[in-house]
């Protein structure tokens, strides 16, 4: 108390410390639930299956260039798959949409009418595309809540009216019912359903598709589900037994699996990073409580003098130590708790508290005050008490 300014800096390496850890814990775990919420809304029972990536001497060339897919292998699936509900083809576009005046770049998705169930994607306003449509590449699509922001004013009714992509106009007749955005912060409603035979001929000119999406029967057979889409393709691609596939099945566990790894990676390299700044904090801890063993050493001669053991001078400064590092830990996890809601909220994550991080720092600041303190006071404790008497 006697040095308020230089306990208050000695303490702040730990509470910046231990701030950082908590902060990166809970909006590490706000992003991981935030993906989970963002794929269950998708449908846990949501299958895809994607182009295989292209390797050349072990090296991955991606699946720009790979035609595997075709609508043939819907149709196999959705007739022969027993474990399977809904299949469409899915293929997409990017192109600048324009409404008189108005233009916008956005992204075009074909599919069958199937795909917004699939993809749990609700109508506002307006009808869905039919097989009919799809059978004659009739030039008609639905459209995001971003989309209808961007190019129509205010109060206007889209359904109805032709805007144009690229040089290909189509007709609005079907709105979407907003999404926000993905836990990647993606938009999710800057987006055109087109029937997929329209985006294919009019637009791409290709014969191929870039992905499947798939509806299970429920979530307990979509690993069955899986099973049966591979053997399809298997055959239908005509693969050979211990040959490599060239399409991939994807599961949404995977993907929550996958995404949850790479949230846990990031986390993992930030929580060392911050883990470092209370390496900082301890070594500062460390460095006062000398400056406070040797301005004190008149003081520990006068206790040994009239009977202190050094027991107690040990215990006097370790406790010194660990005060200033709980001290400086419980400011630090206050200031983690806020800033990990200021970054939840402005990054629209939900708020988690991870109590059992909490629970470690907590331990940590002691444990880190006793390392901190430990030899500065075994230093005091081995003081002379003669010649700490005389010590101007």
């Amino acid at each position: 108390m006697r040095n308020k300014t230089r306990s208050a800096l000695s303490m702040l390496g730990i509470v910046i410390g231990i701030a950082a850890v908590i902060a990166v814990v809970n909006m590490g775990e706000g992003l991981k639930q935030s993906t989970a919420n963002q794929l269950s809304d998708m449908g846990t029972n949501l299958i895809m299956v994607m182009r295989a990536n292209q390797r050349r001497g072990g090296v991955s060339m991606g699946s720009g260039n790979v035609q595997s897919l075709k609508v043939r292998d819907c149709e196999l699936i959705a007739k022969n798959a027993k474990n399977i509900t809904a299949v469409s083809p899915v293929v997409n576009s990017g192109g600048q949409l324009v409404n008189g005046s108005k233009n916008w770049s956005g992204t075009v998705y074909g599919g069958s009418p199937e795909y917004l169930e699939i993809r749990k994607y609700e109508i506002a306003t307006g009808v869905n595309f039919t097989d009919e449509d799809v059978k004659k590449y009739a030039k008609v699509g639905l459209i995001g809540q971003t989309i209808v922001e961007e190019l129509f004013d205010d109060g206007e009714d889209p359904i109805g009216k032709t805007i144009r992509i690229g040089n290909m106009p189509f007709k609005v007749i079907g709105t979407l019912k907003e999404r926000g955005e993905n836990s990647m912060g993606m938009d999710q409603d800057d987006l055109v359903v087109m029937p997929y035979s329209t985006v294919q001929k009019r637009m791409l000119g290709v014969d191929y598709i870039q992905q499947i999406v798939c509806s299970a029967a429920s979530e307990d057979v979509a690993e069955a589900a899986v099973a049966e889409i591979e053997s399809i393709l298997r055959a239908s691609h005509k693969i050979q037994e211990g040959g490599d596939d060239d399409f991939e099945v994807r599961t949404q566990q995977e993907m929550l699996e996958m995404m949850t790894s790479m949230t846990g990676m990031i986390t993992t390299v930030l929580i060392a990073i911050a883990l470092i700044s209370l390496l900082v904090g301890v070594i500062g801890i460390m460095n006062i409580m000398y400056v406070t063993v040797t301005e004190r050493t008149k003081e520990i001669g006068l206790r040994m003098s009239i009977g202190a053991k050094n027991a107690a001078i040990l215990m006097q400064f370790l406790t010194e130590s660990m005060i200033l590092s709980l001290i400086g830990g419980v400011l630090g996890m206050i200031l983690g708790l806020v800033l990990s809601y200021v970054g939840s909220l402005l990054l629209s994550l939900p708020y988690v508290i991870n109590v059992l991080w909490m629970v470690i720092s907590f331990v940590s600041c002691a444990i880190l005050g006793l390392i901190a303190g430990f030899f500065p006071a075994l230093k005091a404790s081995r003081t002379d008490p003669i010649n700490a008497l005389r010590y101007e």
